[in-house]
Protein backbone atom coordinates (compact mmCIF):
# COMPACT_ATOMS: atom_id res chain seq x y z
CA UNK A 1 0.00 0.00 0.00
CA UNK A 2 1.36 3.60 -0.59
CA UNK A 3 1.53 6.28 1.62
CA UNK A 4 2.62 10.09 1.77
CA UNK A 5 6.39 9.32 0.96
CA UNK A 6 5.26 7.66 -2.22
CA UNK A 7 3.33 11.36 -3.80
CA UNK A 8 5.04 12.88 -6.61
CA UNK A 9 6.81 16.20 -5.11
CA UNK A 10 4.12 18.03 -6.94
CA UNK A 11 1.15 17.03 -4.99
CA UNK A 12 1.63 18.52 -1.57
CA UNK A 13 1.52 22.26 -2.51
CA UNK A 14 -2.00 20.66 -4.92
CA UNK A 15 -3.37 19.13 -1.56
CA UNK A 16 -2.28 22.72 0.52
CA UNK A 17 -3.42 24.62 -1.87
CA UNK A 18 -7.04 22.59 -1.72
CA UNK A 19 -7.12 23.18 2.10
CA UNK A 20 -5.88 26.85 1.87
CA UNK A 21 -8.61 27.86 -0.65
CA UNK A 22 -12.36 27.00 0.42
CA UNK A 23 -13.41 27.62 -3.62
CA UNK A 24 -10.41 26.46 -5.54
CA UNK A 25 -9.85 24.49 -9.27
CA UNK A 26 -7.31 22.00 -10.02
CA UNK A 27 -6.26 21.70 -13.78
CA UNK A 28 -4.10 19.24 -14.14
CA UNK A 29 -3.34 17.23 -16.91
CA UNK A 30 -4.50 13.47 -17.15
CA UNK A 31 -2.44 10.75 -14.74
CA UNK A 32 -0.85 13.89 -12.42
CA UNK A 33 -3.08 12.24 -9.68
CA UNK A 34 -6.03 14.43 -8.99
CA UNK A 35 -7.92 11.91 -6.93
CA UNK A 36 -5.45 11.30 -4.60
CA UNK A 37 -4.00 14.60 -4.15
CA UNK A 38 -8.10 15.79 -3.57
CA UNK A 39 -8.87 12.56 -0.95
CA UNK A 40 -5.20 13.40 0.97
CA UNK A 41 -6.55 17.00 1.33
CA UNK A 42 -10.53 16.26 2.39
CA UNK A 43 -8.55 13.64 5.00
CA UNK A 44 -7.00 16.19 6.54
CA UNK A 45 -10.43 18.60 6.28
CA UNK A 46 -12.25 15.75 7.89
CA UNK A 47 -9.91 14.06 10.29
CA UNK A 48 -7.65 16.57 11.72
CA UNK A 49 -8.85 20.09 10.54
CA UNK A 50 -12.63 19.26 11.58
CA UNK A 51 -13.50 21.75 9.38
CA UNK A 52 -16.20 20.11 7.36
CA UNK A 53 -18.31 17.34 8.38
CA UNK A 54 -19.83 15.55 4.84
CA UNK A 55 -18.27 16.01 1.12
CA UNK A 56 -20.24 15.39 -2.21
CA UNK A 57 -18.25 13.97 -5.26
CA UNK A 58 -20.36 14.65 -8.45
CA UNK A 59 -18.46 13.24 -11.44
CA UNK A 60 -18.28 10.76 -14.67
CA UNK A 61 -20.25 7.22 -13.56
CA UNK A 62 -16.89 5.28 -13.88
CA UNK A 63 -15.18 7.98 -12.19
CA UNK A 64 -17.00 7.77 -9.24
CA UNK A 65 -18.01 4.20 -9.16
CA UNK A 66 -14.45 2.96 -9.54
CA UNK A 67 -11.29 5.62 -9.77
CA UNK A 68 -12.17 6.92 -6.36
CA UNK A 69 -12.84 3.99 -4.11
CA UNK A 70 -9.79 2.21 -5.91
CA UNK A 71 -7.64 5.30 -4.88
CA UNK A 72 -9.16 5.07 -1.48
CA UNK A 73 -7.81 1.29 -1.26
CA UNK A 74 -4.78 2.25 -2.73
CA UNK A 75 -3.19 5.08 0.04
CA UNK A 76 -2.79 4.36 3.84
CA UNK A 77 -3.48 8.04 4.40
CA UNK A 78 -6.91 7.46 3.74
CA UNK A 79 -7.79 4.31 5.09
CA UNK A 80 -9.96 6.12 7.70
CA UNK A 81 -12.41 7.67 5.07
CA UNK A 82 -16.18 6.36 4.32
CA UNK A 83 -16.92 6.47 0.75
CA UNK A 84 -20.57 5.32 0.04
CA UNK A 85 -21.28 5.36 -4.06
CA UNK A 86 -24.65 6.22 -4.36
CA UNK A 87 -25.48 3.96 -7.47
CA UNK A 88 -27.65 1.33 -9.47
CA UNK A 89 -31.71 1.18 -9.63
CA UNK A 90 -33.41 3.69 -7.56
CA UNK A 91 -33.74 1.23 -4.69
CA UNK A 92 -30.31 0.32 -4.45
CA UNK A 93 -29.30 4.18 -4.66
CA UNK A 94 -31.80 5.07 -1.53
CA UNK A 95 -30.35 2.11 0.09
CA UNK A 96 -26.62 3.62 -0.09
CA UNK A 97 -28.18 6.48 1.61
CA UNK A 98 -28.91 5.35 3.98
CA UNK A 99 -25.50 4.12 4.95
CA UNK A 100 -23.31 6.11 7.33
CA UNK A 101 -20.63 8.07 4.91
CA UNK A 102 -17.33 10.58 4.84
CA UNK A 103 -18.11 11.16 1.64
CA UNK A 104 -21.27 10.20 -0.61
CA UNK A 105 -19.95 9.93 -4.19
CA UNK A 106 -22.94 10.58 -7.24
CA UNK A 107 -22.61 10.25 -11.08
CA UNK A 108 -23.60 13.35 -13.25
CA UNK A 109 -26.85 11.52 -14.24
CA UNK A 110 -27.86 11.17 -11.33
CA UNK A 111 -27.30 14.48 -9.97
CA UNK A 112 -30.33 15.94 -10.35
CA UNK A 113 -32.54 12.85 -8.65
CA UNK A 114 -29.83 13.10 -5.75
CA UNK A 115 -31.34 16.64 -5.24
CA UNK A 116 -34.52 16.06 -5.59
CA UNK A 117 -34.13 13.66 -2.49
CA UNK A 118 -33.45 16.94 -0.58
CA UNK A 119 -36.40 18.88 -1.62
CA UNK A 120 -34.57 20.49 -4.87
CA UNK A 121 -32.56 22.56 -3.26
CA UNK A 122 -30.89 21.47 -0.35
CA UNK A 123 -28.16 18.71 0.22
CA UNK A 124 -26.99 17.40 3.75
CA UNK A 125 -23.04 17.81 2.72
CA UNK A 126 -21.25 21.01 3.32
CA UNK A 127 -18.53 20.43 0.68
CA UNK A 128 -18.72 19.84 -2.72
CA UNK A 129 -15.90 18.04 -5.10
CA UNK A 130 -16.97 18.40 -9.23
CA UNK A 131 -15.00 15.86 -10.76
CA UNK A 132 -14.41 16.70 -14.71
CA UNK A 133 -16.22 20.06 -14.39
CA UNK A 134 -16.33 20.69 -18.18
CA UNK A 135 -19.49 18.17 -18.04
CA UNK A 136 -20.95 21.71 -16.27
CA UNK A 137 -19.82 24.03 -18.86
CA UNK A 138 -23.40 24.70 -20.28
CA UNK A 139 -24.89 27.09 -17.65
CA UNK A 140 -28.62 26.13 -19.28
CA UNK A 141 -28.09 22.91 -18.62
CA UNK A 142 -30.34 21.10 -16.13
CA UNK A 143 -27.01 20.25 -13.94
CA UNK A 144 -25.46 23.60 -14.17
CA UNK A 145 -29.23 24.88 -13.02
CA UNK A 146 -29.38 22.78 -10.42
CA UNK A 147 -26.14 23.37 -9.09
CA UNK A 148 -27.07 27.09 -8.99
CA UNK A 149 -29.44 26.52 -6.52
CA UNK A 150 -27.13 24.64 -3.71
CA UNK A 151 -24.08 26.47 -4.31
CA UNK A 152 -24.24 28.49 -1.53
CA UNK A 153 -24.87 25.57 0.92
CA UNK A 154 -21.06 24.39 0.95
CA UNK A 155 -18.91 26.04 2.44
CA UNK A 156 -16.16 24.27 0.42
CA UNK A 157 -16.39 23.55 -3.44
CA UNK A 158 -13.16 22.29 -5.77
CA UNK A 159 -13.64 21.65 -9.42
CA UNK A 160 -11.23 19.25 -11.38
CA UNK A 161 -10.54 19.33 -15.22
CA UNK A 162 -7.66 18.45 -17.75
CA UNK A 163 -5.83 22.08 -18.39
CA UNK A 164 -8.00 24.21 -20.47
CA UNK A 165 -7.30 23.93 -23.98
CA UNK A 166 -7.26 27.70 -26.12
CA UNK A 167 -10.10 26.89 -27.95
CA UNK A 168 -12.21 25.49 -25.08
CA UNK A 169 -11.85 29.16 -22.77
CA UNK A 170 -15.53 29.82 -24.04
CA UNK A 171 -16.70 27.13 -21.44
CA UNK A 172 -14.45 28.16 -18.52
CA UNK A 173 -16.98 30.65 -17.57
CA UNK A 174 -19.38 28.52 -15.55
CA UNK A 175 -16.89 26.49 -14.08
CA UNK A 176 -15.38 29.54 -12.36
CA UNK A 177 -18.41 30.44 -11.62
CA UNK A 178 -19.28 27.56 -9.66
CA UNK A 179 -16.46 28.71 -7.71
CA UNK A 180 -16.99 32.12 -7.42
CA UNK A 181 -20.36 32.69 -8.58
CA UNK A 182 -19.21 35.51 -11.13
CA UNK A 183 -16.92 37.30 -8.95
CA UNK A 184 -13.59 37.04 -11.86
CA UNK A 185 -15.04 36.38 -15.23
CA UNK A 186 -18.51 38.14 -14.38
CA UNK A 187 -21.75 37.02 -13.56
CA UNK A 188 -22.73 36.85 -17.45
CA UNK A 189 -21.46 34.30 -19.75
CA UNK A 190 -22.61 37.01 -22.07
CA UNK A 191 -20.55 39.41 -20.64
CA UNK A 192 -17.45 37.14 -20.07
CA UNK A 193 -17.77 36.39 -24.41
CA UNK A 194 -17.69 40.30 -24.99
CA UNK A 195 -14.85 41.14 -23.32
CA UNK A 196 -12.75 38.21 -23.56
CA UNK A 197 -13.53 37.30 -27.28
CA UNK A 198 -14.06 38.40 -30.69
CA UNK A 199 -17.45 37.58 -32.11
CA UNK A 200 -16.79 36.16 -35.62
CA UNK A 201 -19.80 35.44 -38.40
CA UNK A 202 -20.44 34.89 -42.04
CA UNK A 203 -21.56 38.19 -43.53
CA UNK A 204 -25.21 38.62 -43.29
CA UNK A 205 -25.44 36.17 -40.31
CA UNK A 206 -25.63 36.42 -36.72
CA UNK A 207 -24.68 33.28 -36.09
CA UNK A 208 -21.34 32.37 -35.41
CA UNK A 209 -18.42 31.81 -32.97
CA UNK A 210 -16.63 33.25 -30.48
CA UNK A 211 -12.70 33.05 -30.95
CA UNK A 212 -10.24 34.45 -28.21
CA UNK A 213 -7.88 37.41 -28.98
CA UNK A 214 -3.92 36.65 -28.53
CA UNK A 215 -4.68 38.16 -24.70
CA UNK A 216 -7.31 36.45 -23.82
CA UNK A 217 -5.45 33.25 -21.90
CA UNK A 218 -2.92 35.38 -19.79
CA UNK A 219 -6.26 37.93 -19.31
CA UNK A 220 -8.15 34.93 -18.11
CA UNK A 221 -5.34 33.31 -15.98
CA UNK A 222 -4.14 36.04 -14.56
CA UNK A 223 -7.83 36.82 -13.18
CA UNK A 224 -8.41 33.18 -11.50
CA UNK A 225 -4.51 32.14 -10.89
CA UNK A 226 -5.51 33.00 -6.89
CA UNK A 227 -7.77 30.00 -7.19
CA UNK A 228 -6.66 27.68 -9.98
CA UNK A 229 -3.70 25.61 -10.23
CA UNK A 230 -2.69 24.80 -14.12
CA UNK A 231 -0.37 22.21 -13.93
CA UNK A 232 1.18 19.85 -17.51
CA UNK A 233 2.03 16.47 -17.49
CA UNK A 234 5.56 16.97 -19.31
CA UNK A 235 6.58 19.44 -16.64
CA UNK A 236 6.57 17.96 -13.71
CA UNK A 237 6.41 13.83 -14.66
CA UNK A 238 9.37 11.63 -16.39
CA UNK A 239 8.20 11.76 -19.95
CA UNK A 240 10.36 8.49 -20.94
CA UNK A 241 8.09 5.21 -19.61
CA UNK A 242 4.85 4.76 -21.38
CA UNK A 243 2.45 4.43 -19.13
CA UNK A 244 0.06 1.76 -19.41
CA UNK A 245 -3.34 2.11 -17.58
CA UNK A 246 -6.43 0.17 -17.23
CA UNK A 247 -10.13 1.47 -17.07
CA UNK A 248 -12.42 -1.34 -15.06
CA UNK A 249 -15.97 -0.87 -16.51
CA UNK A 250 -18.15 -2.64 -14.52
CA UNK A 251 -21.22 -3.89 -16.70
CA UNK A 252 -24.77 -3.02 -15.82
CA UNK A 253 -26.18 -6.28 -13.38
CA UNK A 254 -28.71 -7.40 -15.90
CA UNK A 255 -25.92 -6.92 -19.07
CA UNK A 256 -23.23 -9.57 -17.16
CA UNK A 257 -26.42 -11.80 -16.58
CA UNK A 258 -26.87 -11.73 -19.96
CA UNK A 259 -23.21 -11.78 -20.74
CA UNK A 260 -23.14 -15.33 -18.14
CA UNK A 261 -25.70 -16.89 -20.23
CA UNK A 262 -24.21 -15.76 -23.54
CA UNK A 263 -21.07 -17.35 -22.40
CA UNK A 264 -22.68 -20.39 -21.30
CA UNK A 265 -24.44 -21.03 -24.67
CA UNK A 266 -21.19 -20.25 -26.96
CA UNK A 267 -19.09 -23.22 -24.69
CA UNK A 268 -21.78 -25.46 -25.32
CA UNK A 269 -21.86 -24.45 -28.95
CA UNK A 270 -17.66 -25.13 -29.08
CA UNK A 271 -18.73 -28.63 -27.66
CA UNK A 272 -20.34 -29.52 -30.22
CA UNK A 273 -17.72 -29.62 -32.94
CA UNK A 274 -14.08 -30.28 -32.41
CA UNK A 275 -12.21 -27.76 -30.22
CA UNK A 276 -9.39 -26.12 -31.82
CA UNK A 277 -7.43 -22.93 -32.13
CA UNK A 278 -9.52 -21.41 -34.99
CA UNK A 279 -13.40 -22.40 -33.48
CA UNK A 280 -11.76 -21.12 -29.69
CA UNK A 281 -10.64 -17.89 -31.60
CA UNK A 282 -14.10 -17.50 -32.84
CA UNK A 283 -15.88 -17.86 -29.44
CA UNK A 284 -13.84 -15.51 -27.69
CA UNK A 285 -14.58 -13.72 -30.83
CA UNK A 286 -18.43 -13.85 -29.95
CA UNK A 287 -17.81 -13.13 -26.31
CA UNK A 288 -15.36 -9.59 -27.03
CA UNK A 289 -17.99 -8.06 -29.49
CA UNK A 290 -20.53 -8.86 -26.62
CA UNK A 291 -18.52 -7.43 -23.71
CA UNK A 292 -18.22 -3.98 -26.13
CA UNK A 293 -21.02 -3.82 -26.54
CA UNK A 294 -22.79 -5.11 -30.04
CA UNK A 295 -22.51 -7.97 -32.02
CA UNK A 296 -23.04 -9.64 -35.71
CA UNK A 297 -25.63 -12.17 -35.86
CA UNK A 298 -24.90 -14.86 -38.33
CA UNK A 299 -26.51 -12.93 -40.98
CA UNK A 300 -23.48 -9.44 -40.36
CA UNK A 301 -26.72 -7.73 -38.56
CA UNK A 302 -25.20 -5.79 -35.67
CA UNK A 303 -26.86 -6.23 -32.66
CA UNK A 304 -26.93 -3.79 -29.46
CA UNK A 305 -26.51 -4.58 -26.36
CA UNK A 306 -25.20 -1.98 -23.83
CA UNK A 307 -23.09 1.79 -24.32
CA UNK A 308 -21.38 1.36 -21.20
CA UNK A 309 -18.08 0.84 -23.02
CA UNK A 310 -18.58 3.89 -25.34
CA UNK A 311 -19.68 6.05 -21.69
CA UNK A 312 -16.29 5.19 -20.53
CA UNK A 313 -14.81 6.33 -24.18
CA UNK A 314 -16.37 9.35 -24.09
CA UNK A 315 -15.60 10.15 -20.24
CA UNK A 316 -11.60 9.80 -21.24
CA UNK A 317 -12.14 11.80 -25.13
CA UNK A 318 -13.84 14.20 -22.36
CA UNK A 319 -11.46 14.23 -19.54
CA UNK A 320 -8.32 14.99 -22.10
CA UNK A 321 -10.14 18.30 -22.36
CA UNK A 322 -9.13 19.04 -25.81
CA UNK A 323 -6.00 16.98 -26.34
CA UNK A 324 -5.62 14.71 -29.41
CA UNK A 325 -6.81 11.21 -29.34
CA UNK A 326 -5.95 7.67 -30.62
CA UNK A 327 -8.96 5.27 -30.37
CA UNK A 328 -8.34 1.65 -31.08
CA UNK A 329 -11.25 -0.88 -32.21
CA UNK A 330 -11.35 -4.36 -33.15
CA UNK A 331 -14.63 -5.01 -34.72
CA UNK A 332 -16.32 -2.74 -37.83
CA UNK A 333 -19.51 -1.79 -35.58
CA UNK A 334 -17.50 -0.87 -32.71
CA UNK A 335 -15.80 1.71 -35.49
CA UNK A 336 -19.35 2.95 -36.67
CA UNK A 337 -20.64 3.10 -32.84
CA UNK A 338 -17.23 4.76 -31.47
CA UNK A 339 -17.22 7.47 -34.72
CA UNK A 340 -21.17 7.81 -33.70
CA UNK A 341 -21.38 8.48 -29.91
CA UNK A 342 -17.74 10.75 -30.53
CA UNK A 343 -19.34 12.77 -33.43
CA UNK A 344 -18.88 16.35 -31.39
CA UNK A 345 -15.47 15.68 -31.53
CA UNK A 346 -14.98 15.40 -35.00
CA UNK A 347 -13.45 12.04 -35.53
CA UNK A 348 -11.58 10.93 -38.14
CA UNK A 349 -11.47 7.37 -38.89
CA UNK A 350 -7.81 6.51 -40.18
CA UNK A 351 -7.51 5.31 -43.67
CA UNK A 352 -5.07 7.51 -45.63
CA UNK A 353 -1.56 8.83 -45.36
CA UNK A 354 -3.69 12.67 -45.10
CA UNK A 355 -4.93 11.20 -42.51
CA UNK A 356 -1.28 10.80 -40.55
CA UNK A 357 -0.23 14.36 -42.03
CA UNK A 358 -3.83 15.79 -40.28
CA UNK A 359 -3.12 13.96 -37.25
CA UNK A 360 0.64 15.08 -36.81
CA UNK A 361 -0.09 18.59 -38.07
CA UNK A 362 -2.55 18.81 -34.55
CA UNK A 363 -5.97 18.74 -37.38
CA UNK A 364 -7.50 15.99 -35.56
CA UNK A 365 -8.98 15.64 -32.21
CA UNK A 366 -9.81 11.93 -32.34
CA UNK A 367 -8.30 9.66 -34.26
CA UNK A 368 -10.07 6.19 -34.53
CA UNK A 369 -8.33 3.05 -36.34
CA UNK A 370 -7.41 -0.45 -36.84
CA UNK A 371 -4.49 -1.23 -35.67
CA UNK A 372 -3.69 -3.52 -38.33
CA UNK A 373 -4.01 0.11 -40.03
CA UNK A 374 -1.73 1.67 -37.45
CA UNK A 375 0.91 -0.85 -36.89
CA UNK A 376 3.72 -0.67 -38.95
CA UNK A 377 5.95 2.21 -40.14
CA UNK A 378 3.41 4.80 -38.65
CA UNK A 379 4.95 7.93 -37.60
CA UNK A 380 2.14 9.44 -35.24
CA UNK A 381 4.53 10.85 -31.93
CA UNK A 382 3.95 14.93 -33.17
CA UNK A 383 -0.03 14.62 -32.87
CA UNK A 384 -0.54 13.90 -29.70
CA UNK A 385 0.46 11.38 -26.54
CA UNK A 386 -2.83 9.68 -25.86
CA UNK A 387 -3.97 6.29 -26.80
CA UNK A 388 -7.42 4.12 -25.56
CA UNK A 389 -7.56 0.54 -26.38
CA UNK A 390 -11.27 0.17 -26.48
CA UNK A 391 -11.50 -3.14 -27.32
CA UNK A 392 -8.22 -5.60 -27.53
CA UNK A 393 -7.65 -8.69 -29.83
CA UNK A 394 -5.58 -11.97 -29.40
CA UNK A 395 -2.65 -10.47 -31.67
CA UNK A 396 0.35 -9.76 -29.72
CA UNK A 397 1.79 -7.99 -32.81
CA UNK A 398 -0.95 -5.96 -32.97
CA UNK A 399 -0.96 -5.31 -29.77
CA UNK A 400 3.21 -4.23 -29.24
CA UNK A 401 3.46 -2.13 -32.96
CA UNK A 402 0.10 -0.13 -32.01
CA UNK A 403 1.69 1.04 -28.71
CA UNK A 404 4.88 1.97 -30.56
CA UNK A 405 2.75 4.70 -32.62
CA UNK A 406 3.36 7.57 -30.40
CA UNK A 407 6.26 6.46 -27.90
CA UNK A 408 8.70 7.14 -30.92
CA UNK A 409 11.82 10.33 -31.30
CA UNK A 410 9.90 13.63 -31.74
CA UNK A 411 7.50 13.29 -29.11
CA UNK A 412 7.48 15.98 -26.14
CA UNK A 413 5.05 13.84 -24.02
CA UNK A 414 4.89 10.88 -21.25
CA UNK A 415 2.72 9.08 -23.75
CA UNK A 416 -0.54 7.08 -21.92
CA UNK A 417 -1.84 4.03 -23.21
CA UNK A 418 -5.33 3.67 -21.78
CA UNK A 419 -7.20 0.05 -21.87
CA UNK A 420 -10.68 -0.32 -21.39
CA UNK A 421 -11.61 -3.33 -19.43
CA UNK A 422 -15.12 -4.86 -19.18
CA UNK A 423 -14.79 -6.25 -15.99
CA UNK A 424 -15.81 -10.26 -15.32
CA UNK A 425 -15.63 -10.35 -18.98
CA UNK A 426 -12.90 -11.80 -22.21
CA UNK A 427 -11.77 -8.74 -22.15
CA UNK A 428 -9.69 -9.44 -18.69
CA UNK A 429 -8.88 -12.53 -20.05
CA UNK A 430 -7.24 -10.96 -23.33
CA UNK A 431 -5.73 -7.93 -21.45
CA UNK A 432 -3.63 -10.53 -18.68
CA UNK A 433 -2.45 -12.15 -21.72
CA UNK A 434 -1.00 -9.50 -24.09
CA UNK A 435 -0.12 -7.80 -20.61
CA UNK A 436 2.00 -11.04 -19.77
CA UNK A 437 3.44 -11.04 -23.55
CA UNK A 438 2.73 -14.76 -23.58
CA UNK A 439 1.47 -16.93 -26.47
CA UNK A 440 -1.59 -15.75 -27.12
CA UNK A 441 -2.69 -19.42 -28.72
CA UNK A 442 -1.76 -20.75 -25.07
CA UNK A 443 -3.91 -18.47 -23.76
CA UNK A 444 -6.92 -18.51 -25.98
CA UNK A 445 -6.81 -22.49 -25.21
CA UNK A 446 -6.35 -21.58 -21.33
CA UNK A 447 -9.13 -19.51 -21.30
CA UNK A 448 -11.36 -22.15 -23.27
CA UNK A 449 -10.29 -24.85 -20.20
CA UNK A 450 -11.27 -22.61 -17.49
CA UNK A 451 -14.64 -21.66 -19.00
CA UNK A 452 -15.27 -25.44 -18.82
CA UNK A 453 -13.85 -25.73 -15.75
CA UNK A 454 -16.26 -23.18 -14.08
CA UNK A 455 -19.48 -25.05 -16.21
CA UNK A 456 -18.00 -28.26 -14.86
CA UNK A 457 -17.47 -29.14 -18.55
CA UNK A 458 -13.98 -30.81 -20.25
CA UNK A 459 -12.98 -31.30 -23.38
CA UNK A 460 -9.90 -32.95 -25.40
CA UNK A 461 -7.80 -30.01 -27.94
CA UNK A 462 -7.09 -30.68 -31.58
CA UNK A 463 -4.07 -29.58 -33.23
Amino acid sequence: MKGLKDLYPYQPPVIQHIIDNPFCGLFLDMGMGKTVSVLTALNTLLYEELEIRRVLIIGPKRVVSSTWPKEVAKWSQLKKLKLVVVEGTEKQRLAKMREPYDIRLISCDNFAWYVAQFGGGKVPEDMCVVDESSKFKNPKSIKAEIFKKIQPLFSRIVILTGTPAPNGLVDLWFQIWMLDRGKRLGAFVTHYKDRFFNHVSKPGSHYGKYVPTEKTSNRIYKLIKDIVISMKSEDYLDLEPVRFIDVPVRLLDRTMKKYEKFERERVMELLESEVTAMTASVMSGKLLQFAGGAIYDDEKQVHEIHNELLDALEDLIEEANGQPVMVAYSFQHERDRIMKRLKAYNPVHFQTTKHEDDWNAGKIQVLVMHPASGGHGLNLQFGGSIAIWYSLNWSLELYEQWNKRLPRPGQKKQVRIYRLIATGTEYETVARTLSSKGRTQDGLMNAVKAKLRKYGLSFKTSK
